[in-house]
């Protein structure tokens, strides 16, 4: 890979479907684009020509993706926190990224490749963190509620 990374760098383990899924990533997020792509040779493990390994931005983070097989699979322990100003932000990116995946509770959703996502407006953060403990629990009570999360609503808990 000819490109400069981070000192610590997210690495996605797919079975096949490495290139597949960065570009799915690159078209939904601004400021994102494939950097760099790298093949098995003749020594395999997969077929020579095909990805080895992609590196990608998102928003102008870092990743790579890796096709290795089926020996590891995603688990929601680890998950991608996106950042929301808007509701339509929340909206689109809900929409596009649980398209043929799962929707979870509380901003959490599983894309169609099994990555876990955490959809969150930035204002969440800090209704879950005022110093009023009645307001903060109004806050979760609202959220526990929701799949997609509700600004709106969870503003309307807040202020009660």
């Amino acid at each position: 890979m000819n490109i400069k990374l981070q000192k610590i760098t997210p690495f996605f383990w797919f079975d096949y479907q490495a290139e597949e899924a960065a570009n799915f990533y690159v078209s939904i997020f601004e400021n994102s684009k494939i950097l760099d792509m790298t093949y098995y040779g003749e020594a395999g493990p997969g077929s020579a020509g095909s990805v080895m390994m992609v590196a990608f931005q998102l928003t102008g983070q870092p990743f790579l993706a890796l096709n290795g097989g089926p020996e590891f699979t995603f688990t929601p322990a680890l998950s991608m926190f996106v950042n929301c100003e808007t509701q339509e932000e929340v909206d689109d990116l809900w929409e596009k990224l649980s398209a043929g995946g799962k929707e979870g509770p509380c901003g959490w959703l599983e894309d169609k490749y099994g990555v876990s996502w955490q959809i969150v407006p930035f204002d969440l953060l800090e209704m879950v963190n005022d110093p009023d403990p009645a307001k903060s629990q109004m806050v979760m009570h609202a959220m526990f509620q929701m799949k997609k999360l509700d600004i709106a609503e969870l503003k309307r808990a807040y202020e009660q």
